[in-house]
């Protein structure tokens, strides 16, 4: 699939000598959701400012849509909607006012019908002639992306879009990024909760101490990097492994020493799970049920950036 986005040799050292960004190499998909995870400091506001052109690189190129969004500024911006993080919103103009006023910004001729479907699609509708200052949080970034899909972009930057949004509002919100990315528009997210990124995101990009440490299908990130577990539910209590037992340092027993838990590679050449079972058979370790679990996104992610993505693929 053609890039949309490419950014090559990207860095970005601010005065202070601090490096926030060092040779990002990363090309976004025409149409696909792109989550951006990091922890706090890892470089993903200043890659995503770098790209809309609030922030100036130090070194490197971006193109949108093949337009270079340095000498081409104007042309590049306008194909971009940008949620930031912060609430900044104008507090005394209404919801349709500063919506509206953010359309024209780009040179867009006025579209009320336009306007109307994004703050129905946003569940904004109702608070159309409100001002600003009179939502609560979760309504005024509502209000952000409203303003961001004010000019019809082509890419949707979305800055940790449900900080603060209560669970409802989230999933209303998550529902017109699905509609958007429906109708083709590139969606870019970053989001410290994981598990949106893991129902959400076509790939995953995790970026670390201002380096790109992997870019990954999602589903082939999970079968590559996540680890599997077989629980069993035991007949009896267990007051402690027995020794010589097989696997042993890949089990764990409960505190109750009513489950075994064993976890595994499933890129591995064999699981080990049929010499286990054997293995408990001998030592007359009797079960009621099994189950697996496979690890989650969150799981993966905090192990990548514990170990500085070695293994992974970039």
């Amino acid at each position: 699939m053609q890039d949309i986005i490419t950014i090559s040799g990207l860095s970005k050292t601010y005065a202070t000598g601090f490096n926030a960004l060092k040779n990002i190499n990363l090309g976004i998909r025409r149409g696909e959701i792109f989550a951006l995870l990091g922890p706090n400091g890892a470089g993903k506001t200043t890659l995503i400012g770098i790209v809309c052109g609030t922030v100036n690189p130090s070194a490197g190129t971006v193109t949108v849509d093949g337009h270079d969004n340095v000498t081409d500024f104007r042309a590049a911006r306008a194909l971009i909607g940008l949620v930031p993080q912060e609430l900044t919103t104008d507090a005394f103009e209404s919801v349709w006012a500063t919506v509206s006023f953010s359309r024209g910004l780009f040179g867009k001729p006025k579209n009320p019908a336009y306007i109307e479907k994004i703050l129905k699609d946003l569940s904004l509708w109702e608070k159309r002639n409100d001002k600003i200052m009179t939502l609560s949080g979760g309504m005024k970034r509502r209000v952000l992306i409203a303003k961001a899909l004010s000019h019809e972009p082509k890419i949707l930057f979305l800055d940790e879009p449900t900080a603060g949004v209560d669970v409802e509002l989230r999933k209303d919100m998550w529902q017109v990024v699905r509609d958007l990315r429906a109708s083709g528009v590139t969606i870019i997210l970053t989001t410290h909760y994981i598990e949106e990124a893991e129902d959400m995101a076509d790939r995953i990009g995790v970026i670390s101490k201002g380096e790109i440490i992997l870019v990954e299908e999602k589903s082939e990130l999970m079968s590559k990097l996540g680890k599997k577990r077989l629980t069993l539910q035991l007949q009896e209590r267990l007051s402690a492994l027995p020794a010589g037992m097989f696997g042993a340092e890949q089990l764990a027993l409960s505190s109750d020493g009513t489950e075994l838990t064993y976890t595994y590679d499933t890129q591995a050449e064999r699981t080990g799970i049929t010499r286990l079972l054997a293995s408990l058979n001998e030592a007359g370790i009797r079960f009621r049920d099994l189950s697996t679990t496979q690890s989650s996104l969150e799981e993966i992610f905090v192990g990548l950036v514990h170990s500085g993505g070695n293994g992974a693929s970039k």
